[in-house]
């Protein structure tokens, strides 16, 4: 342990499972430096991480996220932030101070992501000392180099009073719209004063700000909160480590993958469930490129009823065993699926539908490590083009390989453990 006393380190997240690894890595790595650990999510990830010898509290239900994954507009890249509002964060936000308070003691900090807005509330009643974590850089707004913004590109080119007006129409007509009442009636009861722009300040901790991705994928900004640390990408996804979740790659993984030539990998994400047209078109696309290809998802009924030789499906394979194997990865553009594809140097095709995926692409096909296609315009010929042009162009493998040196996890966890401790 290198801290001075042992913390009681509270750790609220919220979403899909890119969004709760990092934190069971960053709890685990906690741990390991001798704090108390606790991470607050839903009770769908209570076996892993409790698995890890790390502390849960649950925030809503199980059902709460089977309803969102089943959800058709939880991927439309206009209506997915109404539904991750209206059935994640809004419901979770008191529950989350609740817990925040009534588990607190003299030494505990909080580090918590992005929309645990419950955290944040805490913060300013209790005074508790808290760390915002971002998982991904689009979180974090710039009026000089945002990245993409959704769909929409927010560049150096553009002038300043065009991306402020920007912002503030996407504040009022979106984000203020679904989330500001819901918060401030909560703030209200604690007698504590409005906020409004929530996402444009109010989501920073002012005390300490962590990125949980590396400056080459994401340069800071000159405009970015002055307290923002960018650690690295935290991995983690279950493989090898003796949790319940499949620790090895299953048999019929294994006898894939050493039948033939690297196949073609496809997942729309671990919280995708409505996405039957990718996968056909994906299915498709494969076959007229005359490549075999794994289909990876948790839930096999958007699959056909029968897969083409040289195509099969799977559940849950960790990643960090299996993307070694691969010849491309066809993906959502998760941060997590991300990071673990970076590290295992493999090139990308991203197909982001809404969230931050459309930023996170972009910043792939930036470093040159593969492209994205929105999913609005992945059809099987495109994507044939796409997938051909990538694994045609030796650079895009080389410069794959080159930047998988440059993650490294046990770093950038580290790094995340000294700043929380330095909060007490």
């Amino acid at each position: 342990m290198s801290a001075a006393r042992r913390l009681n380190v509270l750790l609220p997240t919220l979403g899909s499972a890119g969004d709760v690894h990092p934190f069971i890595a960053l709890g685990t790595a906690l741990r390991a430096r001798g704090h108390r650990a606790t991470i607050l999510t839903n009770p769908f990830f209570r076996e892993s991480i409790e698995a890890q010898g790390l502390e849960f509290l649950p925030v809503g239900t199980v059902a709460d996220v089977q309803s969102a994954i089943l959800d058709p507009d939880l991927w439309h890249p206009n209506k997915g932030f109404e539904v991750v509002a209206r059935r994640v964060i809004v419901p979770a936000t008191a529950e989350i101070f609740r817990l925040i308070e009534n588990h607190a003691d003299s030494d505990t900090v909080v580090a918590a992501s992005s929309i645990s807005f419950g955290a944040r509330v805490a913060q300013e009643k209790l005074g508790l000392p808290t760390a915002s974590i971002h998982l991904q850089p689009t979180v974090i707004r710039s009026l000089i180099d945002h990245g993409m913004f959704g769909t929409l590109r927010i560049s150096p080119s553009q002038p300043m009073w065009f991306k402020r007006a920007l912002f503030r129409l996407i504040d009022w007509a979106a984000i203020d719209r679904l989330l500001r009442k819901p918060l401030n009636d909560f703030r209200a009861t604690l007698g504590l004063s409005p906020v409004s722009r929530v996402l444009q300040r109010w989501i920073h901790s002012p005390e300490c700000v962590i990125g949980m991705f590396p400056d080459w994928f994401a340069p800071p900004q000159a405009d970015w909160p002055p307290n923002v640390h960018l650690v690295g990408f935290p991995l983690w996804d279950g493989g090898g480590d003796g949790s319940p979740m499949e620790t090895q790659m299953s048999r019929e993984a294994r006898n894939f993958l050493d039948a033939g030539e690297p196949p073609v990998i496809v997942t729309p994400g671990s919280a995708a469930a409505t996405m039957q047209d990718y996968f056909i078109e994906s299915i498709a696309a494969i076959q007229e490129l005359g490549l075999r290809g794994m289909l990876i998802t948790n839930y096999p009924a958007q699959l056909p009823a029968s897969l083409p030789p040289g195509i099969a499906s799977f559940g849950y394979l960790p990643f960090s065993e299996v993307l070694p194997h691969a010849a491309l990865l066809v993906y959502h553009g998760g941060i997590g699926t991300l990071a673990q594809a970076v590290k295992a140097g493999v090139p990308h095709l991203v197909v982001p539908s809404a969230h931050d995926q459309f930023d996170n692409g972009w910043r792939i096909a930036r470093l040159g490590l593969g492209r994205s296609l929105p999913r609005t315009r992945y059809r099987a010929m495109r994507a044939a083009t796409e997938m051909s042009a990538i694994l045609h162009d030796h650079g895009v493998g080389r410069r794959a390989r080159d930047v998988s040196s440059r993650v490294q996890s046990a770093d950038a966890l580290s790094r995340a453990c000294e700043l929380i401790e330095q909060l007490k």
